[in-house]
């Protein structure tokens, strides 16, 4: 029956590591769960899959045993898909208020808590193995929801949108804050932006939300545990390049 093993972990106050997924690849999605991950992120908002790409690359997730959480697009139609797919989780970008919060969970979540439609014919129910009030009630109890807490409009709507029940975690996308708060030049480096990001990052740990973030690389792991978030990130594509980068930089020194 459904489990979530990376919530177990974020409960228990665990640090979690994961790497967002930009294209498919089954196989590069075994290697994150063979070095040990907890979790992926398959970036259908900025990412180009179809239905049936998602559940192959959820699929090898759980072969390898790593959860699959899936960044679905603004509208929301994702949810659905993702999660009758098996996601453990989906992630919203662009929830600015508590109606957008609330629209979400509403998506996320079967009836009485939610309106997500049900099928036990879909993956997510083992195809039919699984089904009724047991099933239901696990579904919406273990499926992680995450927002994303990165424009002016949702920093100031903070409060109410942790607030809302069944929102399990508020990640910050340092980008996205830093091109909405109007630093385009600067970048998520820009003063202004850490603050706002550092007193994010308190509250929502003194709220007792759970907080997820998006690194600038492997050494600003220990910063970003350090000031309160839980669920961190790096962008798979941008690992590889980096070490490419390096591969070569260390190989003409060589030469």
């Amino acid at each position: 029956m459904y489990k979530n093993i990376l919530r177990e972990k974020l409960t228990r106050g665990e640090l979690t590591l994961g790497l967002f997924v930009p294209f498919y690849a089954p196989s590069l999605v075994e290697i994150i769960g063979y070095a040990g991950l907890d979790f992926i992120v398959i970036d259908n908002e900025h990412g180009a899959f179809t239905d049936g790409q998602i559940e192959e690359l959820i699929r090898a997730a759980e072969l390898t045993g790593v959860d699959p959480i899936v960044r679905v697009s603004y509208d929301n139609a994702g949810i659905q898909k993702a999660l009758d797919r098996g996601a453990k989780g989906v992630q919203v970008p662009m929830v600015n208020t508590k109606a957008d919060a609330e629209a979400v969970v509403r998506k996320a979540k079967f009836p009485p808590y939610g309106t997500r439609g049900t099928a036990y014919s879909v993956r997510a129910a083992r195809f039919g193995n699984d089904s009724g009030k047991e099933y239901l009630e696990a579904a919406n109890r273990n499926t992680l929801v995450s927002v994303h807490i990165e424009t002016p409009e949702a920093v100031k709507n903070f409060d109410e949108i942790i607030s809302v029940p069944g929102i399990d975690i508020a990640f910050i996308g340092p980008t996205d804050l830093s091109v909405t708060m109007g630093y385009q030049a600067e970048g998520p480096t820009h003063p202004a932006v850490q603050s706002v990001i550092k007193e994010l990052l308190r509250k929502g740990k003194e709220k007792g939300i759970i907080m997820g973030i998006m690194a600038f690389g492997i050494d600003d792991i220990g910063r970003c545990a350090g000031e309160g978030a839980s669920f961190v990130t790096l962008v798979a594509s941008g690992l590889i390049s980096a070490k490419f980068k390096e591969m070569v930089k260390i190989g003409r020194e060589v030469i």
